[in-house]
């Protein structure tokens, strides 16, 4: 089994702290959703699928932690704590679908007793399908990929970017596993590195074949032809087919159209905004100080202006397939993806 991110434990939340990789694998536990929203917000947990379960998890907590016996005490208590976690990541669609999720179970519930108990429950089988999923998203995935392929991937995707198993990792994974020898490129994705720090560790981890490249280096691998497709994840997915993901995706599916190089996305139903358009997506800014510095060493002139969003949107006609658990979407992406819910 690959890296388990995020799970329920002895009701506390426990979670690999991601700030520390590659160096440390460290284990962290929350009893108070305020932790967990301070940990999503941190980036001690990413990835959409991981923090939707993250999301979920952290209203249990909020759930355990308040003793009232009134019904409506408790909803309220709730709602705010559920307000609290969703604005701590505003782009990644999956954090509303959990919290959402949890709530509507809590609203159904008749007790205090059965709120908690229900929450909980719903919160662990949550974190369980989503490996799940996964695993039949890879399996779906993996029949776009042959024998000797070279994979490049952006930011990370992977276990650690879910419960488990990953998404876009999850189909090099269920690729590997169906017999094919295939290799992986992955870019260091800036400012904070989920390439490098992640995806490589994590591939690395599991015995998988990995290379890591500057993201000024996709150019040139595909010129020179040592990628022959690409597999990203996704934080939001329009019905339209406009995808939002790490930053620097929209640079490399740009790319890929220029090389002929077919350019797949793998993400869950939950990733879906079947409402949104466009120009409604809010894309989350992010501190100046993860560009200006490594560390504690600085790398950029003292107050210098900054502009470091987390997420662009690569537009549908860049993208060969979108992949999920129920199938892959193939353009026109309006019409498939109406197909899949």
């Amino acid at each position: 089994m690959s890296l388990k991110t995020v799970e329920w434990k002895d009701n506390a939340v426990v979670m690999i702290d991601q700030t520390k990789l590659p160096n440390v694998l460290e284990y962290v536990t929350f009893t108070d959703f305020n932790q967990v929203a301070d940990a999503i917000r941190t980036l001690v947990v990413r990835g959409a699928p991981a923090i939707g379960v993250s999301g979920a998890f952290g209203l249990a907590l909020a759930a355990l932690q308040n003793n009232t016996s009134e019904k409506n005490e408790l909803i309220e208590f709730l709602e705010n704590a559920k307000k609290i976690l969703f604005e701590t990541r505003p782009t990644a669609v999956n954090l509303a679908w959990g919290l959402d999720k949890i709530m509507q179970v809590a609203t159904d519930a008749n007790t205090v007793d059965e709120i908690r108990k229900n929450v909980v429950e719903t919160a662990k089988k949550m974190a369980e399908e989503d490996v799940q999923i996964n695993m039949t998203m890879g399996k779906n995935g993996s029949e776009l990929f042959n024998e000797n392929d070279t994979i490049m991937t952006h930011c990370n995707a992977g276990a650690l970017a879910t419960v488990g198993y990953g998404t876009a990792l999850g189909v090099i994974r269920a690729t590997k596993d169906s017999g094919k020898n295939i290799k992986v490129i992955a870019t260091e994705t800036r400012p904070i590195q989920q390439g490098s720090r992640l995806t490589a560790f994590e591939l690395k981890h599991d015995g998988i074949d990995v290379s890591l490249i500057p993201d000024t280096a996709v150019g040139y691998t595909m010129a020179n032809n040592l990628v022959n497709k690409i597999v990203v994840g996704a934080d939001r997915i329009l019905r339209t087919g406009h995808v939002y993901n790490k930053i620097g995706t929209y640079q490399v599916a740009t790319m890929a159209k220029q090389h002929n190089i077919p350019f797949y996305v793998a993400a869950p139903l939950s990733t879906f905004d079947m409402k949104n358009n466009p120009e409604d997506v809010v894309i989350e800014q992010r501190k100046a100080s993860e560009v200006t510095g490594l560390g504690d060493k600085k790398t950029a002139p003292d107050d210098i202006n900054v502009i470091n969003p987390a997420f662009d949107m690569t537009p549908p006609e860049l993208i060969s397939g979108i992949i999920t658990e129920k199938g892959i979407a193939k353009p026109p992406f309006e019409e498939s993806i109406k197909k899949l819910f």
